[in-house]
């Protein structure tokens, strides 16, 4: 099978190191020059638009970070779209808006392309040592056909539902994760200002009830600037579609708003 990646970053770059290591025909495409270089190395192709990257697969995955960077990689005008062949499968790794997925999905389906909406959970780390979770909408054909290759970097891989089943449950996996870590900031900040260790504390809470995986590991837990943009626009979208679906998620919102504190970055 002949494979396509867009977006090498934190996570789009080893996933398509994984493809590629596990002998896949890859072609890569990113607007940096280091991750291609990278790539080149260990023997992706290097194409040098998205365009080039339709003409080449008959998957092309695409991770990169939000909404227009999405609709301009596969619809612009040097997209995905214009050289794309009929029968190929489009499929979206990254977290955007419902809304951004019934659009791909409409436009695609006008060329005989089939979206596939597979969000990622797992960061650098799950990339890196192919533990990552894959949230997958699609057709029953298109999660047959592309399952193998999410399983060159997943270890737990999910067909939760049609085409953009899969950012429905990245979104709701995004809320409670982030309110978990407001949760863990506020309980760990209580504890060892009250004069608990906080290893004492992490054994307590593993033991309890109020065990999480945030929570066992608060202590070595940073994921940096980075991730708190990310962080933030993914609430940011949770809680627009919440509205839509007209329900309140006001947990969501406070954690919105104390996003960079929860994650240490202006204390």
């Amino acid at each position: 099978m002949r494979v396509g990646f867009i977006g090498l970053g934190v996570q789009g770059k080893y996933l398509a190191i994984n493809l590629v290591r596990a002998g896949y025909d890859v072609a890569v495409y990113d607007v940096r020059g280091e991750p291609l270089r990278e790539l080149a190395a260990e023997g992706a192709k290097i194409a040098h638009s998205n365009r080039e990257v339709g003409e080449h697969a008959e998957v092309i995955e695409i991770c990169v970070v939000d909404d227009r960077q999405v609709e301009e990689v596969i619809a612009g005008a040097d997209g995905v779209l214009k050289g794309a062949k009929p029968g190929s499968t489009v499929v979206i790794h990254s977290t955007v808006h419902p809304a951004t997925i019934a659009r791909m999905d409409e436009l695609c389906r006008k060329q005989n392309v089939e979206v596939v909406d597979a969000p990622v959970s797992g960061s650098e780390a799950g990339a890196k040592n192919r533990t990552m979770c894959y949230m997958v909408g699609a057709s029953p054909e298109a999660f047959a056909r592309c399952h193998p290759l999410f399983s060159t970097s997943g270890s737990n891989i999910f067909h939760v539902g049609g085409v953009g089943s899969g950012i429905r449950a990245k979104l709701a996996h995004q809320v409670i994760i982030c309110i978990n870590m407001l949760s863990a900031f506020e309980g760990m900040k209580l504890g060892t200002r009250a004069g608990v260790s906080a290893d004492a504390l992490e054994k307590v809470v593993h033991a309890g009830g109020a065990q999480s995986l945030v929570a066992d590991n608060w202590q070595k837990f940073n994921p940096g600037r980075a991730s708190a943009g990310i962080f933030y626009k993914d609430l940011r979208i949770a809680i627009e579609f919440a509205h839509e679906l007209g329900i309140s998620i006001p947990g969501a919102a406070l954690t919105q708003q104390m996003i960079e504190q929860v994650l240490r970055l202006d204390r």
